[in-house]
C-alpha cells in the first residue's frame, strides 16, 4: 500500500460568518474554513505545520468588536491577513486603520471569490494544477459542482476506494483523474477500463493477466491491468457490467491486495488504488443478484455523486462556450459564439446525455452553422420541451412518454432491438419516438 503523506492542512480562519457559497468555493479549492466570532479571536489554536491565512470579514462587524480584532494582530502577528469590506465605506478610526494596514489585500463587496481564492493560493505557495488534471477540469461555477470539487479534494489523499456515481456523460472519468492527480500516487500510472466494453471471455485476462498457454491463443505471458498500474490507480468504469466471476477476483484485490493470472494459482501482490464508476443503481443490482453484496460494500467506502447537467444552471452556457472555443482552436469554423435564443434553449433543455451530449451538439453546430453565432436550430434545440404546466394534460403525456422511452433505452444499454422488445413496439416506432423527443442516440451512447 502506498504511503499517504501527512499533508499540511490549508485553513482559512474566517473572523466573522462566511456565506454558504463562500465556504463551498474555498472548500472546492482545498481550503478548510473555520468561522470565528471576533470576540473569540484571541483563543485560536493552530498546528505548526498548517498553512493558515486569516480573513477579516468587516462587512457585518460592529465597532465594539474592532478592539477584539486588534488583539488578533498581537496574538497572530505572523499570520497573513486578508480583509473583506462592505460596499459602503466604514467609519475611519485608529483601530480600523491599524487592522487594514496589517492586511496584505482587501476586497470590497460584492466579493470577487475567484480572485480571493487565487490570492489564497499565492499566500500558501501552492502551484495550481494544470486544468486537465485537477478538479478544475470539471468546468463550471454552480453550487452543486463546487460541492463535488470539495469532495474530490477531501477524498483524494485518502488511499481508499471511491465509488463515483452519476448519469451517463456527467464526467465520471474526469473526476477519477482529478482524484488521482491530487493523491500520493499522482506520479504513477492511471489506467482506465470500461468494464462493459470488454468481451466476457476476455475480462479475466484483461484485468488480471494470463500465463502462456492458459488458453488457446495465449502465446505469451500477459500482465493484467492491475499489475500494469502498480503503485498507481485503476479506474473501473461501468463496474455494474463486470461479470460475477471477475467480481470475485476483484474482491480479492481489495481485500488482500493480490491477483492471480489466468492459468496460475500463485497470488501476486499488487499495490493499486481502485476507483469505480457506475450509472446504474448498484444497490438494486445487489438485490437482484447481479452484483456481489460484499464487493459493493468494499467499493462503497467513499461515494462521489456527480450532478446531472440539467441541475447545473449557468454552467451549461459556460461549458458550451468552452467546447466551442476548443473546437475553434483545432478546426476552421465561422462560428464564434451563440445567439441569445440558443443560450436560452441550452439552459431549458433536459440534457439526458449530459455533458457528452452537449459537447457533441456544440461540435455539430459549429460545423453546420453558416453564421458567426450558433442558433438554437443549429443545435437542433429549436423546439425544446416546455414545462408540464404550460401544456396541461397533453404536456404531461409528452413528458411521461419521453421519460419512459429514455428509461427503456438506458435499461437496455441503448440497444434498439432490445428496447423495442421491452416496450412491446416495433424498432421503427422506437426510432420515431427518439426523433420526436430529440433524443440523439449517438450522443446518448
Amino acid at each position: 500500500m502506498a504511503a499517504v503523506p501527512d499533508f499540511p492542512a490549508r485553513c482559512v480562519i474566517w473572523f466573522g460568518q462566511p456565506l454558504a457559497l463562500e465556504r463551498a468555493t474555498l472548500a472546492a479549492a482545498g481550503w478548510q474554513v473555520r468561522g470565528v466570532a471576533p470576540e473569540q479571536c484571541a483563543g485560536i489554536g493552530m498546528r505548526g505545520s498548517d498553512q493558515v491565512v486569516g480573513l477579516l470579514d468587516l462587512r457585518t462587524v460592529v465597532p465594539a468588536n474592532l478592539a477584539h480584532l486588534q488583539q488578533l494582530l498581537v496574538d497572530h502577528r505572523h499570520m497573513s491577513l486578508l480583509a473583506l469590506l462592505p460596499a459602503a465605506p466604514l467609519r475611519a478610526s485608529p483601530v480600523l486603520d491599524a487592522l487594514l494596514a496589517a492586511c496584505v489585500d482587501t476586497y470590497t463587496a460584492p466579493i470577487d471569490l475567484p480572485r480571493v481564492v487565487q490570492r489564497l493560493q499565492q499566500l500558501a505557495g501552492a502551484d495550481p494544477l494544470p486544468a486537465p488534471h485537477g478538479p478544475q477540469s470539471l468546468i463550471g461555477d454552480s453550487a452543486v459542482l463546487q460541492v463535488t470539487r470539495a469532495a474530490i479534494r477531501k477524498y483524494a489523499p485518502v488511499d481508499l476506494p471511491v465509488l463515483i456515481t452519476g448519469e451517463t456523460g456527467t464526467g465520471k472519468e474526469l473526476a477519477a483523474q482529478a482524484l488521482h492527480a491530487l493523491s500520493a500516487r499522482h506520479a504513477r500510472p492511471f489506467l482506465a477500463v470500461n468494464c462493459g466494453a470488454i468481451p466476457a471471455a476476455l475480462v479475466q485476462s484483461e484485468l488480471f493477466g494470463h500465463e502462456r498457454g492458459a488458453f488457446t491463443g495465449a502465446a505469451t505471458r500477459r500482465l493484467g491491468l492491475f499489475e500494469s498500474a502498480s503503485g498507481g490507480t485503476v479506474f473501473l468504469d461501468e463496474i455494474g457490467d463486470l461479470p460475477l466471476d471477475a467480481q470475485t477476483n476483484l474482491l480479492r484485490v481489495l481485500q488482500e491486495g493480490t491477483v492471480e493470472r489466468v492459468g496460475s494459482n500463485r497470488p501476486l501482490a499488487v499495490d493499486v488504488r481502485v476507483l469505480a464508476a457506475t450509472h446504474v443503481d448498484l444497490e438494486a443490482a445487489v438485490e437482484q443478484g447481479h452484483f456481489r453484496r460484499d464487493l459493493f460494500y468494499r467499493l462503497n467506502v467513499l461515494r462521489l455523486p456527480l450532478p446531472p447537467l440539467r441541475e447545473r444552471g449557468t454552467d451549461i452556457a459556460m461549458l458550451a462556450h468552452h467546447f466551442l472555443a476548443s473546437f475553434r482552436h483545432r478546426h476552421v469554423t465561422r462560428a464564434r459564439g451563440f445567439t441569445a435564443d440558443a443560450v436560452q434553449a441550452l439552459e431549458r433543455f433536459a440534457w439526458p446525455g449530459n455533458v457528452r451530449e452537449l459537447l457533441n451538439r456544440v461540435q455539430r453546430a459549429a460545423i453546420v452553422s453558416d453564421a458567426e453565432l450558433i442558433t438554437a436550430a443549429d443545435l437542433e434545440l429549436s423546439q425544446p420541451l416546455l414545462p408540464i404546466t404550460a401544456h396541461g394534460l397533453h404536456g404531461a403525456k409528452q413528458v411521461a412518454e419521453r421519460e419512459t422511452l429514455l428509461h427503456a433505452l438506458r435499461q437496455n444499454d441503448f440497444n434498439i432491438t432490445a428496447c423495442a422488445r421491452h416496450m412491446q413496439v416495433s424498432r421503427v416506432t422506437v426510432y420515431r419516438l427518439c426523433r420526436k423527443h430529440q433524443l440523439a442516440l449517438p450522443e446518448l451512447r
